[in-house]
């Protein structure tokens, strides 16, 4: 995961600007999609708001809302991919890149703009195919053709392979040539080797799904174009399948409402941090119990579960808590390593907060309710934290300065909270919303959108203008498009497993593990904080929750028990060094290098698997209010 820039420059493989043609070229084509996908943010956020007000105020629901907002989700989230691709946001594993010398690390730079441009070549006649399949298809209410909708899916990639071939120019031509004969060397050996892969059965998925998925990320390859590389070499290599089937695995995965969320929540976490509100909100925390042993770690995790609750995105939270508290926490004594420790340990912690974009992912592709999810996310998040702030108040004796804690007075708290006010009332806005009926938990970000936008330029007027909201609409596209091609080649990817058999098989054998439900729950944790490390949060809970689900249900396992123990196991991972991505952007937002935290990240870690542990086998804390 990596911390862009709202508008990075354009640079050579070598970091030097870009001039002249294709500096202009880049430059035009991506302020073009930019526009566009900024203007997609917007609408659907119009729409969305104008549908709740419709229904909940006058009592005349609008009918072609909601195909409208599907329509223009797939553009959006089309879009925001290919501004993805431009912005080189798509996510990616820097692992083992970051640890190669500088001339290969710069050549894995030209091999993984290759690979996004060999997906989008393959894949682009497929979707002009799969565009003329979707004219038989008329919309209900609006009466549009399929066209209209799928039009997105060619037209994005075709932006996506423009822009990697404009990014082409700038490298090195002899990384270029050497990056084209790799390509031909493995495609020319998969085809010569097609009859023996294909007689090898299930044996051919190690060779595809763990050897070249495998190579391409640690390599640097983005993580969907891995996938979605790996799934094509697959099916083109040992089936007669038509390409197109990626196609409509991606637009499928890509399309449920629930995921129109995503965008929204990133939109509103930006809008909290850019308000004020997060500030503001910290501040309160931080006068209400910075005088007390650890109140400055007990303020971080406070926060940490505060914001998560609005923003949904680690990466926001961590980015609205760190630079307002590590002043004053290391003014009194506390190391670096252990700032750093201990923020990431409460990103791992608030993972299942609400509307965590995690728990929307999971109910997307598991079909698990959303409002279950929601209402479950919250207790186990608390008990973790309780279990955070025991070691927070342990490690206070050996980092805090002691004499430096001074009680708040209470006309200091009292203006601290009357300030706080309007943006702690926020979440419960929002959950309010939910719970009586107002909006669906698809609908209820963009109620949080106009409340934030409202507080931010009436109360909270320092950290919020209007000039500083196109960044913004640019930002939310381009994360959410990198969110959501990720769901959408991991669906892909999914299809294949599950056609070859391999589903099947894993139900199998994972029905055979010893200890009943209680093995199948240890084995899956361990199989996500190892998910959760490698690939992301989001491609390990797309691609392996439809698979396990199932399996789960076969034990008497509860599914929204089951969703928070996978998903808190994989955050464990995904902020677990050396490969969890979420601890070099916590390092990266607190401006401390990563070995500061090595060694003091692990008592944290072992603390949240113990609570883990006591969550998986305390059900009730997972369901108990449901």
């Amino acid at each position: 995961m990596t911390v862009v820039a709202d508008d990075p420059p354009l640079t050579d493989a070598h970091g030097a600007p870009v001039r002249g043609h294709e500096n202009r070229a880049e430059s035009w084509l991506r302020l073009s999609v930019e526009t566009v996908a900024a203007a997609m943010v917007v609408a659907e956020v119009i729409l969305l708001f104008v549908g709740i007000v419709a229904r909940a105020v006058f009592k005349n629901p609008i009918i072609w809302s909601d195909e409208l907002a599907s329509i223009l989700f797939l553009w959006l989230a089309m879009l925001g991919s290919a501004l993805a691709v431009q912005r080189e946001t798509h996510m990616r594993l820097t692992f083992f890149v970051l640890m190669m010398p500088h001339r290969l690390r710069v050549w894995t730079e030209t091999l993984a703009v290759g690979a996004m441009a060999l997906f989008l070549a393959i894949i682009l006649h497929p979707a002009v195919d799969y565009v003329q399949d979707q004219s038989f298809v008329e919309t209900p209410a609006l009466g549009w053709s399929g066209i209209v909708r799928a039009l997105a899916i060619p037209v994005a990639c075709g932006v996506a392979l423009l822009s990697c071939v404009l990014r082409l120019f700038r490298h090195d031509k002899r990384d270029l040539a050497g990056v084209v004969l790799v390509m031909v060397a493995i495609a020319g050996a998969l085809h010569l080797a097609a009859p023996l892969l294909t007689a090898m059965g299930h044996g051919a998925l190690a060779v595809f799904f763990v050897g070249l998925l495998g190579l391409g990320v640690v390599m640097g390859v983005p993580i969907a174009f891995a996938f979605s590389l790996a799934t094509a070499a697959y099916l083109a290599t040992t089936t007669s399948t038509p390409l197109t089937i990626i196609v409509g695995r991606m637009d499928e995965g890509m399309s449920g409402l629930i995921l129109l969320s995503v965008p929204l929540f990133v939109l509103l976490g930006q809008l909290v941090e850019k308000s004020g509100m997060a500030r503001v909100m910290v501040a309160f925390l931080a006068a209400l119990l910075g005088h007390v042993r650890a109140g400055m770690s007990y303020v971080l995790l406070g926060a940490m579960l505060l914001i998560s609750g609005i923003s949904g995105s680690k990466t926001a939270d961590m980015a609205a808590v760190a630079p307002v508290l590590f002043p004053e926490m290391r003014k009194r004594g506390m190391k670096d390593g252990e700032l750093i420790a201990l923020l990431a340990a409460s990103g791992a912690m608030s993972e299942t907060i609400p509307p965590s974009i995690v728990l929307i992912a999971i109910a997307s592709v598991t079909g698990v309710s959303i409002a279950a999810l929601f209402t479950a996310g919250i207790l186990p998040a608390i008990v973790l934290a309780l279990v955070l702030a025991l070691v927070a108040r342990w490690r206070a004796g050996r980092e805090e300065d002691v004499t430096s804690r001074a009680r708040a007075s209470f006309a200091v708290v009292r203006r601290t909270l009357v300030a706080a006010l309007p943006a702690l009332l926020l979440p419960f806005v929002i959950r309010s919303a939910v719970v009586e009926g107002v909006a669906t938990a698809t609908e209820v970000s963009t109620i949080g959108i106009a409340y934030t936008l409202v507080a931010g330029l009436s109360i909270y007027r320092g950290g919020l203008a209007w000039h500083a909201i196109r960044p913004m609409l640019v930002q939310t596209a381009s994360l959410s498009g990198a969110i959501l091609f990720i769901v959408g080649a991991a669906s892909a990817m999914g299809w294949a497993l599950t056609q070859s058999g391999f589903s099947h098989d894993l139900a199998m054998m994972m029905s055979r593990i010893p200890g009943g439900a209680t093995g199948f729950l240890l084995v899956s944790i361990a199989a996500f904080v190892v998910l959760g490390s490698v690939l992301e949060g989001i491609p390990a809970i797309v691609l392996f929750g439809p698979l396990l689900f199932p399996i789960a249900h076969q034990f008497g396992i509860h599914e929204v028990h089951y969703a928070m123990v996978v998903i808190l196991a994989m955050g464990i991972g995904l902020f677990a060094p050396p490969f969890g991505l979420c601890y070099y952007a916590a390092c990266i937002i607190g401006q401390v290098p990563p070995e500061a935290g090595l060694k003091r990240i692990w008592i944290y870690l072992g603390m949240l698997l113990l609570g883990l542990l006591g969550i998986t086998f305390v059900p009730w804390i997972s369901i108990g209010f449901l």
